[in-house]
């Protein structure tokens, strides 16, 4: 007898996420990703999995729904989130409890921050800093796609490319830490660095992908400080596909929510949280049928 599948996907702007569950089975849930900008081909692998249940959430679901025979449930994208966090934070080391108070922070072509407040989901803030940023900004600086990028970064510096209080303060002429930072990208306009990709050597990439993981990972980590004040939220959960093999920018995350007093938490599996917590809203019988 062939087991019955049940789907969650979550369609946004750059991937589609898709968290596959099979029923009676104890075994996790499957995760896949494909390219929104092929919905044709997300429809054909969502028919040869013939699902019994089908839960979708993100920008591109009515799109998607359109090359669809089956029926779907949609899911409001913040409560698709706020659900599959909350079950996703079960598995997570030394997380926040599900049922308590944290911002819950979407890595995803942009950004957007969600206050989880005893299973309650609101959005209350986010930046157009994201994936999105870093694929762009990424190819023009650097010439290379995703991937690349955060190996590259790996290798990088950004002291070399951004400037910081230390380039601009000598000792005790202010109260700031000398390794902060006071303009990104402040000393690319500088010397050698300047040009095309294709005129830089090897190390001087690797330096400009640290500068553009830092200019997203400061930048978003200190907005959820500011809504940490205005909420109570002391702790911070991050996911999204932006993270996915991204380690330098998660190490950024983490140095700097740490020192604005806060905990960082990373989601196992965090690009998928939108999806797994449609499938859980729809097994809820939640959102529109369609």
């Amino acid at each position: 007898m062939t087991t019955a599948v049940e789907l969650g996907l979550d369609v946004g702007a750059t991937l589609t996420k898709i968290a596959l569950v099979r029923r009676r089975s104890d075994a996790l849930p499957a995760f896949e990703l494909l390219p929104s900008a092929d919905l044709a081909r997300v429809a054909e692998r969502l028919a040869a999995l013939d699902p019994v249940l089908v839960g979708v959430t993100g920008g591109g679901a009515q799109r998607l729904t359109s090359l669809l025979r089956c029926k779907i449930r949609h899911a409001s994208e913040f409560e698709a989130w706020g659900a599959g966090a909350t079950l996703l934070l079960r598995t997570a080391p030394d997380g926040p409890a599900a049922d308590g108070r944290f911002l819950l922070v979407s890595l995803g072509t942009g950004t957007s921050i969600l206050l989880v407040d005893r299973g309650k989901t609101t959005r209350v803030g986010g930046t157009a800093l994201g994936g999105g940023t870093l694929v762009g900004l990424g190819a023009a600086l650097t010439g290379v796609d995703f991937a690349e990028l955060c190996a590259l970064a790996e290798r990088g510096n950004s002291a070399s490319v951004d400037l910081r209080v230390s380039d601009i303060y000598g000792p005790d002429q202010i109260p700031l830490a000398g390794d902060l930072t006071a303009a990104n990208f402040g000393k690319l306009a500088r010397g050698p660095r300047t040009g095309s990709p294709a005129e830089q050597s090897e190390q001087e990439l690797a330096d400009r992908a640290a500068g553009l993981m830092r200019l997203v990972g400061e930048n978003v980590a200190l907005i959820c400080a500011g809504l940490s004040a205005a909420t109570g939220a002391r702790q911070v959960v991050y996911g999204g596909s932006t993270l996915r093999g991204n380690d330098p920018l998660a190490r950024v995350l983490s140095e700097v929510t740490k020192m604005c007093g806060l905990q960082a938490c990373f989601l196992p599996h965090g690009g998928f949280a939108g999806a797994l917590g449609a499938l859980e809203l729809a097994r809820a019988g939640e959102g529109s049928l369609t």
